[in-house]
């Protein structure tokens, strides 16, 4: 993902021949695209030890000879630190429709040294990859070896900063570390491929929105390089690249000999602002020399990244201040409806949502431009609740899932809405005669029309900035549907029913038309809805939301299956859970969500979680008698719906009491300051040269933490001369990223402190931050040098100690080498004197064998431990918040708290840090040795650390650190520091701790 992915261009074209790839990765040929039949949605996908042929033709993905619609969302196993929250975000994304999860492997994440790759605990790619096959999910995997999504140098490990060889291009030595790290995850993924039965890894992705040399020699060798690698590593499903907008680069054919024919698809990312009109951009888009209609005429059309949010940077000025709830707003349920549903008019049959949960960008991982919330104002925020985004996610994902018409869809004759304010796309399946129309109201008024030219007289209301799918001539079951003015969400058959769901807008009046030749017997279940029959029509009325689920059940239409139609306002349709089993489908109503449904004998075995008291009703297979919820028996009784319906409601959840934060432990640090400390056990900065992008200052020797293996968190400095006569003020120059700071001492007396400014967009995406401080000697320090001269000679020692934060790397977004831009200090300067100076550096010690090296920085109380649970804090001082103290450097807090969680209630818990905002002092967070996040007070906009389960002990015991780092200028604080509860319900997964 790159910042500057906001421009929509045209894309790909409509040409008619296509590929399949079987499991031994041979291309044969697909030629007519109309020769794939339509037929059932492939079943759901498992390692089930059988080959699978996965392939594609112009219209959509072809596996196992079977057309699939693939919609996915965006989750980075590295942004929730807790293996067994995989599983519970996993399962909530397929029970919400999605059929795929697509995923970035972070080579930094991974590798904390050349030749060292850690695949273990939280790293653990292969469970994440059966949990994904466990849970029903196809995976969209991409390795980089760059990845951009605003973590660290772009996913480039710390160590890549300091070697030489240029990035992104054919550069051997360069290639030589891809090679380790694409051999390492290829041996995982290797295993886990579906086309083998082993895995459900359905696409794999070569580099990210790689633009900077499309089209010459040096990116054609790069690109041809990283798919031969990616191949030779038995890499056998189809390969693509994120194409940065869409601009038809590395289509088919763009690079290498050719062979890729067949086993490349072409894909394109799209972050579109909120009061954009979506544009044309798909297979039916306008031509053009790039992308459009000539982009890749023989694949479907595939976005792998289409914004399903936006990042947020320090101060949150991109959203005034308002962080990721303002995100969330503007990018709202309807936004999705509108720019998801004009992307399925377009020919977008393989689309991904980044993000669908963003997590957390926790320790040293965020790039300089963001905060540690990465919640993204997706559809599931960072504490994996639900949000109101969610129903139109669960609507198109439950659609696509279940009409497999949208798999081949043409476009159809135009269609204009009575009302033109309403812009129409009319589309067709031309296998199977079904007609699908989005209407899109791009105006700031609700708007009522009818569709004259497609036969529909029926009102259709389409709300402001907003769109409505509907249908036409589409079977539903064992019946037609002429035509409806509201979406069709769901259809399948449960025992001895067809069932169809409809969903809308509370307050939409849905009505469905079915074709009956034979005068039926409808049954209102419900108060509300109504219905008429006239010349072999059947005309069903309902209001949407009177009541939560309205049903109306047909039956003697000349159809010896009964159909169930079932009509749901947006928040009861979130309350709907269709689910696969071998003996056949079920639809579950009631529950905040079903994870699992499992047929033994005559009893379903539900699991899922609730939030409040609800009922529960269950359609399923024949013979099904008795139903258990997360192991529990349920009586039940049978509806006159041939439900099987929950006697009395499940229990809701009872909300857990949190405990306050008290007897706070204190203990300042930042000895380093002090001019006696010994400083013998660390690191000489003598070296004369670095392969930085960073300039080495003319007589002065390499600063740069990177060159002497100091990647993550903060640095400290310290120069050594003798005889200070004569200096009037030293200047340091440095690069840390936004947010970035700096402190000086000299002979232990505080100098000051200089920070870099809260970002604005432009500044923002430049990415390199670079800055001089400029500190006049005290007068009082000056007196005391001339004194010593007086009393002692010459030869006397000065120490200049320099503690730096830095915000990590920049991305390399254009390929320009930019990750390896000094941080730290960069150049020392004096006024008034010339001394020789020998420095000596230190950073974070060896990397945490179980946290990893972006866990911790180069803090004196991180070096010794400070941090840690099992550290023995008796001889600290007690202290009560909130603190005043007015101190240049690092003070320490530490406390322990219990909790006492119900082992049935999953319960997201947030940390909250709040102050007046005039105070200058930032927070690391240590929650039981794990680093979750950095809070700057007087820069915000993130109050709300979320800590994941298993991380957080919910029964037993918490240690909770804070290194609070402040220049002194002000009150530091901390202030208010309190636990809060996220969220809640009963159920959830089981969790292991980290």
């Amino acid at each position: 993902m790159e910042l500057s992915r906001r421009t929509f261009h045209a894309l790909a074209g409509t040409a008619a021949l296509g590929f399949t790839l079987t499991g031994s990765g041979s291309p044969t040929s697909a030629d007519t695209a109309r020769s794939v039949p339509t037929g059932p949605p492939p079943p759901v996908p498992s390692a089930d030890g059988r080959r699978h042929e996965v392939g594609f033709d112009r219209y959509s993905l072809l596996v196992d000879g079977r057309r699939l619609v693939l919609w996915s969302g965006e989750m980075h196993p590295f942004r929730l630190p807790s293996p067994s929250l995989w599983r519970d975000m996993l399962e909530k994304m397929r029970a919400h429709g999605y059929n795929a999860v697509s995923v970035y492997v972070a080579w930094n994440y991974h590798s904390p040294a050349p030749g060292r790759y850690d695949f273990t605990g939280v790293r653990d790619l292969d469970l994440f990859l059966r949990m994904a096959a466990e849970t029903g999910l196809y995976v969209i995997l991409r390795p980089g070896p760059y990845i951009n999504a605003e973590v660290d140098a772009g996913g480039f490990p710390g160590w890549l900063t300091a070697t030489e060889g240029t990035a992104r291009t054919s550069d051997p030595t360069y290639l030589r570390y891809v090679d380790e790290w694409l051999s390492a995850v290829n041996a995982i993924v290797a295993k886990r491929l579906f086309t083998r039965g082993t895995g459900t890894v359905l696409l794999y992705q070569i580099e990210n929105e790689y633009d900077a040399h499309v089209g010459e020699p040096t990116g054609r060798a790069y690109m041809s390089y990283l798919y031969e690698k990616v191949r030779a590593d038995g890499i056998d499903v189809p390969l693509f690249h994120n194409d940065k907008g869409r601009d038809g680069a590395w289509a088919p054919g763009s690079f290498g000999t050719g062979g890729e024919k067949g086993r490349w698809l072409y894909g394109f990312d799209g972050y579109p602002e909120p009061d954009e009109v979506p544009p044309d951009w798909g297979r039916f888009g306008p031509g053009g020399a790039k992308g459009g209609a000539t982009a890749s005429p023989r694949t479907p059309g595939f976005v792998p990244e289409f914004g399903g949010g936006w990042f947020d940077p320090w101060g949150g000025s991109w959203f005034d201040g308002k962080g990721y709830a303002e995100s969330r707003r503007t990018r709202d349920a309807a936004y999705e409806r509108r720019f998801y549903l004009t992307n399925l008019a377009n020919g977008i049959t393989l689309h991904n949502v980044y993000m669908t949960y963003g997590g957390t960008s926790w320790g040293w991982l965020p790039a300089p431009v963001v905060y540690t919330s990465y919640d993204y104002g997706a559809a599931f925020d960072e504490a994996r609740n639900a949000t109101p985004k969610l129903p139109a996610m669960h609507q198109i994902g439950q659609l696509l899932r279940h009409v497999p018409d949208l798999a081949k869809l043409n476009r159809a004759k135009a269609v204009r809405a009575a009302d033109e304010r309403i812009k129409v796309y009319h589309l067709v399946n031309p296998d199977t005669g079904a007609h699908f129309y989005v209407l899109r109201n791009d105006s700031e008024e609700a708007v009522t029309s009818t569709l004259p030219d497609a036969g529909i007289d029926l009102p259709v209301t389409v709300p402001a900035r907003d769109a409505k799918l509907i249908t036409a001539g589409l079977r539903i079951g064992r019946r037609t549907l002429v035509h409806a003015t509201v979406q069709p969400m769901l259809t399948l058959t449960a025992g001895r029913q067809d069932i169809a769901v409809f969903a809308g807008r509370r307050g939409d009046l849905a009505q469905v038309v079915l074709d009956s030749p034979d005068e039926p017997t409808p049954m209102r279940l419900d108060p509300e809805p109504a219905w008429a029959y006239n010349l072999g029509k059947l005309y069903v009325t309902a209001p949407l939301g009177v009541s939560e689920l309205s049903r109306v059940r047909i039956e003697s239409d000349g159809v010896d299956t009964p159909m169930l139609l079932l009509f749901a306002d947006d928040a009861t349709a979130l309350r709907l859970w269709p689910y696969e089993t071998p003996s056949g489908p079920l639809l579950v109503y009631g529950p905040a969500l079903l994870r699992s449904a499992e047929l033994r004998g005559s009893t379903v075995h539900l699991t899922g979680d609730t939030t409040a008291v609800t009922g529960l009703e269950v359609w399923g297979p024949r013979g099904i008698t008795h139903v258990t919820w997360n192991g529990r028996p349920v009586p039940t009784r049978i509806s006159g719906t041939g439900s099987l319906l929950a006697l009395r409601p499940l229990a809701g959840v009872t909300r857990p009491a949190l405990p306050a934060l008290d007897g706070w432990r204190r203990r300042t640090e930042n000895p380093e300051a002090e001019s006696g400390f010994d400083d013998s056990g660390w690191t000489a900065a003598d070296k004369k040269t670095s392969f930085s992008t960073t300039p080495v200052p003319d007589g002065q020797p390499v600063l740069f933490a990177d060159d002497y293996g100091f990647h993550y968190g903060d640095v400290w400095y310290r120069g050594e001369w003798t005889d200070a006569d004569g200096i009037e003020s030293v200047s340091l120059a440095y690069s840390t990223g936004t947010q970035g700071l700096l402190m000086a001492w000299l002979d232990g007396e505080p100098l000051g402190t200089h920070r870099m400014p809260v970002p604005d967009k432009d500044r923002a995406r430049q990415g390199t931050w670079t800055a001089k401080a400029t500190f006049g000697l005290p007068e009082g320090l000056r007196k005391k040098f001339r004194e010593d001269r007086e009393s002692r000679g010459s030869g006397e020692r000065h120490v200049l100690s320099v503690l730096v934060r830095r915000m990590q790397h920049d991305m390399d977004g254009k390929a320009l080498d930019t990750h390896k831009a000094a941080r730290g200090l960069t150049a020392v300067t004096f006024e008034g004197a010339s001394p020789e100076v020998t420095w000596r550096i230190q950073g974070a010690s060896t990397p945490d064998p179980v946290r990893g090296p972006m866990n911790n920085g180069g803090l004196y109380g991180e070096r010794e431990g400070w941090h840690l649970p099992e550290y023995d804090d008796k001889d600290w001082k007690d202290t009560e918040l909130p603190r005043a103290d007015r101190r240049q450097g690092v003070t320490w807090y530490r406390t322990d708290f219990r909790l006492d969680v119900d082992p049935g209630v999953d319960a997201s818990v947030g940390l909250v840090l709040d102050d007046d905002p005039e105070r200058a002092y930032r927070v690391q967070i240590f929650l039981n040795g794990w680093n979750m996040g950095q809070y700057i007070n007087d820069v915000g906009p993130q109050h709300t650390f979320v800590l994941p389960n298993g991380i957080l002990r919910t029964r037993g015991a918490n240690t909770l650190a804070l290194a609070v780092l402040s220049d002194g200028t002000t009150p530091s604080g901390p202030g208010d520091v309190r636990l809060t509860l996220l969220g809640a319900a009963a159920g959830g997964v089981p969790v292991k701790a980290v």
